[in-house]
Parts: structure tokens; sequence; C-alpha cells
């Protein structure tokens, strides 16, 4: 990017240099370019993102849903319910201040995934069988976005994994 200004620069000061009669001294080059232009601005985290926008028509479509979202706020995290009457509900939690590694995660119930660039977790308790598994990402060393999938009747915990691991590889590559 720093090349581009550069030769941004130069070319503005080549117009101006041949716009300007011979007895008058060119203007001289900047000495320096400001140090923020060196530096790439830092990425948007999960501020910049609407929960509810994350999955788009063809994505709900892919995991099975047919209503559009709803926004909710869990706690100080920001959320977007999805339900499919008579089948399954997803939540998608943007968590901004809750990283990966202080997230707790029962001893047993938690198996490590990757979803992309996104290391995170898959959790569930196959035993209880009680139809429920969420799929925790990871986003930078601060945030982190929780997938959790409920089955109508809290059965069928492989299908609530399968919805949840879905869900995951739909919104991920909208995240930072």
């Amino acid at each position: 990017m720093r090349g581009v200004v550069v030769v941004l620069a130069g070319a503005g000061l080549l117009v101006a240099a041949c716009g300007q009669p011979a007895s008058q001294p060119a203007a001289p080059p900047p000495t320096s370019a400001p140090s923020s232009s060196s530096v790439p601005p830092s990425p948007p985290g999960l501020a910049g993102l609407k929960p509810c926008e994350l999955l788009t028509a063809t994505d709900r479509s892919t995991a099975g849903l047919t209503s559009l979202g709803t926004e909710k706020t869990i706690g100080a995290d920001r959320a977007c319910d999805w339900t499919e009457p008579g089948t399954f509900g997803v939540t998608v939690t943007l968590a901004e201040n809750a990283p990966l590694n202080s997230l707790e995660i029962d001893k047993g119930t938690g198996k490590r995934v990757t979803v992309g660039a996104h290391k995170g977790f898959r959790v569930s308790d196959r035993r209880a069988g009680d139809g429920t598994c969420a799929v925790l990402l990871g986003v930078g060393q601060e945030a982190s976005v929780q997938v959790d999938v409920t089955n109508t009747g809290f059965e069928d915990t492989p299908l609530a994994c399968e919805r949840a691991d879905t869900v995951a590889r739909l919104i991920e590559p909208k995240l930072p």
C-alpha cells in the first residue's frame, strides 16, 4: 500500500511540475510520509458485525432454517436466534470480551476443532443425549463466537452437532 501512496504522490508532483512555467521552481517533494500510512489499519473486530446478518438466505437454507433471526442480548453479548418450529433452534453469540481460553469447558465434553482459519471447541455431552451442541470459535486474543444448537425434544445430540458444525462453517468466513 505504501508503494501506491508514493507512486500517486510522485504522479501528483509530476503533474504539478509540468503545469508550472519554467521560471518558477517546482514544489519540493514531501520530506516524509506520516508514520500512520506505513501501518495497515487493524481489522475490525466483532463490533462491526451484526449477528443476525451472519446467515444469508442461502446460508439459512443450507442450515435447514426457513425464518429470519431475532436479535437479542445474552448478558453483555449481542446474539441472534433462529428457530425452526418443531425441529431445532440456533443461537449465534458474539462475545467481544470473552477470549476462547477464558471459557469454561467441562472436561470430557469439549473437543478441539478448527473451522476455516479459526480454532475452537465443539462442546456436547453425548452420554446425556440432550440434543444440544455448541461450537465455540476464537476470534483474535480477546473475543469468541458461540454457535448453540438445541433440537426440539432435547434428543439426538449427534444431529445437533452436525447442525452446529454447519452453521459454524457458514459464518466462519465472515469473522475477523
